[in-house]
C-alpha cells in the first residue's frame, strides 16, 4: 500500500495545528475579557452580572468574593480560549459583556468633564482614552455608536480596567447628544488644530464635554458647530499635532487642573 507523500504529511499537520490553534466560541451571550488588571476590574464591577468561568495560569491568583472556582491552565492553552495574540499574562474570565449608559447617568448633575468621542475607530486608542478617563476622573465617555469598536477583547485589555469603571454612551446622533447636554448646563469644547484659540484659554471651569475628533478626519464639521467653542493644544510650532488618546489626555488634565482651581471638582 502507498504511503502519502511528505507534502500531504505537511498539509495534514498544519491542518491540524490551524484548527487546534483556533479559539473555540465563548457560551451564548459571554465575552472573554483578559489580562490581570482588565479582570480584576471586571470581577469588581456589578454591572457583569454573569461571570461563568475564571481560567488562571499555575501561580496567578486573584482575590474577589464574586470570582468563579478558578480553573488552571499552562498559558498555551490559555491562549486556545483567546483570539489569536491576545496578551492575556495568565488571566481570562468569562463574563457577560458591558452594558452601555444612558446620557442622564453622567450628565447630572452637571459636573466635572465628559469625553465625546467622534467616530474614533481604533481599540487601542479608545482603551487608552478610557485609561486616562479613568485617571482624571471623567464623569463618562460618550462613543459615536456605528462607528466604535465595541467594549470588548482588545479594547478592554488596552483599557487596563478602566472600561469596567467610566460608564461609557453609545449615541446615534452626536450633535443631538451636544444639545441635550447643553440643556443639562454643560458647555462644548471641540478639539481641532485648526481652532484660534488655546485649550488653556478656552477652558473656564464649568461643566464641560471635551469633543474629540477621528484619527484621520479631525472632527466632523456638523459635530463642531455643535459646539460651544472651539480649541487647539498648544504645542511647539515644529509640531502640528496629536495622537488622538494623547491629546486627551493633556485635555484631561488641564480641564482637571482648571476645575480643581475653581473648586468645581475635589
Amino acid at each position: 500500500m502507498s504511503r502519502p507523500s511528505r507534502r500531504n504529511d505537511r498539509n495534514e499537520r498544519k491542518s491540524r495545528d490551524f484548527h487546534a490553534r483556533r479559539a473555540p466560541p465563548p457560551q451564548s451571550g459571554l465575552e472573554w475579557v483578559w489580562g490581570r488588571h482588565a479582570v480584576e476590574a471586571a470581577l469588581a464591577n456589578p454591572r457583569r452580572e454573569q461571570l461563568a468561568r475564571l481560567v488562571l495560569s499555575p501561580g496567578r491568583t486573584l482575590a474577589s468574593d464574586r470570582a468563579p472556582p478558578p480553573e488552571l491552565s499552562e498559558p498555551g492553552e490559555i491562549s486556545r480560549l483567546l483570539p489569536a495574540g491576545a496578551v492575556h499574562q495568565g488571566f481570562a474570565l468569562l463574563a457577560s459583556p458591558l452594558e452601555s449608559a444612558s446620557l442622564e447617568e453622567i450628565a447630572e448633575p452637571a459636573e466635572g468633564v465628559i469625553l465625546m468621542l467622534d467616530q474614533v475607530t481604533d481599540p487601542q486608542n479608545v482603551g487608552a482614552i478610557l485609561r486616562s478617563a479613568a485617571a482624571f476622573g471623567a464623569r463618562g465617555v460618550i462613543l459615536q455608536d456605528r462607528h466604535a469598536p465595541q467594549l470588548s477583547g482588545a479594547l478592554t485589555k488596552a483599557a487596563a480596567g478602566a472600561a469596567d469603571v467610566v460608564p461609557v454612551v453609545r449615541a446615534t446622533n452626536l450633535s443631538r447628544a451636544l444639545e441635550r447636554l447643553g440643556e443639562a448646563g454643560w458647555r462644548s469644547v471641540g478639539l481641532s488644530s485648526h481652532a484660534q484659540g488655546a485649550l488653556h484659554d478656552v477652558l473656564d471651569g464649568s461643566p464641560t464635554v471635551l469633543v474629540l475628533g477621528s484619527e484621520g478626519e479631525g472632527l466632523r464639521r456638523l459635530v463642531a458647530e455643535h459646539c460651544d467653542a472651539t480649541a487647539k493644544i498648544a504645542m511647539a510650532e515644529a509640531f502640528e499635532s496629536l495622537n488622538v488618546a494623547s491629546a486627551a489626555a493633556v485635555a484631561l488634565y488641564q480641564a482637571r487642573q482648571l476645575a480643581r482651581a475653581g473648586n468645581r471638582i475635589p
